[in-house]
């Protein structure tokens, strides 16, 4: 049985890991942290819980948890996980960090993206991304392992198969993404006030979302090409999910029904990437970890539409299938 504690564990993706791995038959979890004071029950904070899962809530002690875990998975957020996951890795435990601290690739990229210096810059540009997709037998026998963001997994997994097989240009790329309101954390902020974002939708930070610089730098590293990608997120009003619609140009004789063909062939033995000839929708694949996808052509453009759980596939349940191909054990055990 493999022990796990969880760092951060008040948050959205931190309830959807718990869930998951109490379903896992080869985890106990040991221990969930937060700054929450006079150690509650973590079922206080998460009412789901009652009954299923009764450790209290306690202050972050690298020392302590190195004692009592096999593996952390950190749910701490950007510049806030670094120095923890440091401390952790360095006293043996093997480290899933969920938050944006060890995409990127430099530090320069990282201080620029995130505004902070990083705590752990001798890591940075070591830690494979958890994409086992594409980077399984790295993550294999990683001590840490940096967690795709969502926005990034919706559009790299639809796009960077087609820039490695030559089919689409790699300049031109438009990347247009729609977010579940879960997708912004659980703090409280204006924006995602209920009476501010229901029955609206908005674009916003385009041009400066953090997630470009992953999606331009994962993109690179698949397909061996140097992209030009304009990126627009917008917040939906729902709770989960994210659905992206992709823009790019067919290279040589590429057709929608080539396309969609080599996408199946490309993800054939890949579990959680479904490519339909539907156009998915977000309730497909919400509370699960499936990626779905299809395309499309239309005035000489190849459409790509994906779509998967921001809290699932775009976090907590890609969590789960990289501890999976961490400890050997089917990469599909307590996702499907």
């Amino acid at each position: 049985m493999v022990r796990a504690g969880i760092l951060g564990a008040t948050g959205y993706t931190a309830l959807e890991l718990i869930k998951i791995l109490l379903r896992h038959p080869e985890v106990q979890i040991t221990a969930v942290t937060s700054r929450q004071a006079g150690r509650p029950p973590i079922a206080s904070v998460h009412p789901q819980l009652t009954r299923r899962l009764d450790l209290p809530l306690e202050d972050l002690d690298a020392q302590a948890l190195a004692e009592r875990c096999d593996v952390v998975f950190s749910c701490l957020p950007h510049s806030a996980s670094a120095s923890s996951v440091k401390a952790i890795a360095d006293a043996g435990v093997r480290v899933i960090d969920l938050s944006a601290d060890y995409r990127l690739r430099d530090t320069a990229s990282y201080e620029q993206w995130y505004g902070d210096s990083h705590h752990d810059p001798d890591r940075v540009g070591k830690v494979p991304y958890g994409l086992p997709e594409y980077f399984a037998e790295e993550i294999r026998s990683a001590d840490v392992v940096a967690n795709p963001g969502c926005y990034p997994s919706s559009a790299i997994l639809p796009l960077a198969p087609l820039l490695k097989m030559e089919l689409i240009e790699p300049d031109d790329l438009i990347i247009d993404a729609k977010s579940g309101v879960s997708g912004a954390g659980r703090t409280p902020k204006l924006q995602t006030l209920y009476a501010e974002c229901n029955e609206s939708l908005s674009a916003y930070n385009i041009g400066r979302h953090r997630h470009t610089p992953e999606i331009d730098q994962v993109i690179e590293m698949i397909s061996g090409q140097h992209v030009e990608v304009v990126f627009t997120p917008h917040l939906a009003p729902m709770d989960r999910g994210i659905l992206t619609t992709s823009y790019a140009r067919p290279r040589g004789h590429a057709t929608e029904t080539s396309i969609l063909g080599a996408l199946r062939e490309f993800y054939m033995d890949k579990p959680f990437i479904r490519v339909v000839d539907h156009l998915p929708a977000t309730k497909d694949v919400a509370m699960t970890n499936y990626c779905d996808m299809t395309v499309r052509s239309s005035r000489g453009r190849v459409v790509i539409v994906s779509c998967l759980d921001n809290l699932v596939k775009g976090a907590s349940g890609a969590a789960v299938q990289n501890f999976n191909v961490m400890f050997g054990f089917p990469e599909t055990t307590a996702l499907i």
